[in-house]
């Protein structure tokens, strides 16, 4: 894997770019919703700072996350995350976390689509695809929105902290999308 170099992504009324742990009173904040997926690890202001930190480290070439920021004041709305990203076969899983006062306006979709942008330009991927737990009614609107195409189901795909298994929906969006 080779580096990816932090880069800034201006996209309407938000400003995309990596972490940093000045962040983390916010994302601690961000992450007490129960609608918000947990971060292994984080317990407090300072891991969440901490975890902040080490999110905006892009160097080891295989993850990258996006702070995702009011473009006026700088607040944290939340995060959009592509992992597993493989430049050799073009492909990469996506993720993102949306704090409570900021859903319901398409921060996510706006978030999405331009990292998504930003991915198939400056990375070369071909292929992204986004997993989420089947009856998230909203994830999968999110990413209809955002040019995901919904491929089906994948029974069994995702196991919880009880080992238990459940579904999920597979979602796509492709280079030529």
């Amino acid at each position: 894997m080779s580096a990816i170099d932090p880069v800034e992504i201006v996209a309407g009324n938000i400003q995309l770019r990596p972490p940093h742990a000045p962040e983390g009173p916010a994302a601690w904040r961000m992450l007490q919703d129960p609608g918000v997926e947990p971060a292994p690890g984080v317990t407090d202001e300072a891991t969440a700072a901490a975890w902040c930190q080490g999110l905006g480290d892009w160097s080891p070439g295989h993850q990258v996350t996006f702070s995702i920021l009011e473009i006026t004041e700088g607040n944290l709305l939340g995060m959009v995350h592509l992992n597993r990203i493989d430049q050799t076969w073009g492909t990469a899983k996506l993720g993102f976390r949306i704090a409570p006062w900021a859903r319901d306006q398409g921060i996510e979709v706006d978030a999405i689509g331009a990292v998504s942008r930003w991915a198939f330009g400056a990375l070369g991927l071909e292929r992204i695809e986004f997993l989420h737990l089947v009856g998230r009614a909203a994830d999968c609107q999110v990413a209809d929105r955002a040019g995901y195409l919904l491929e089906g189901t994948r029974r069994g795909g995702s196991r919880d902290d009880d080992g238990v298994r459940h579904d999920d929906h597979l979602h796509a969006r492709l280079a030529t999308d």
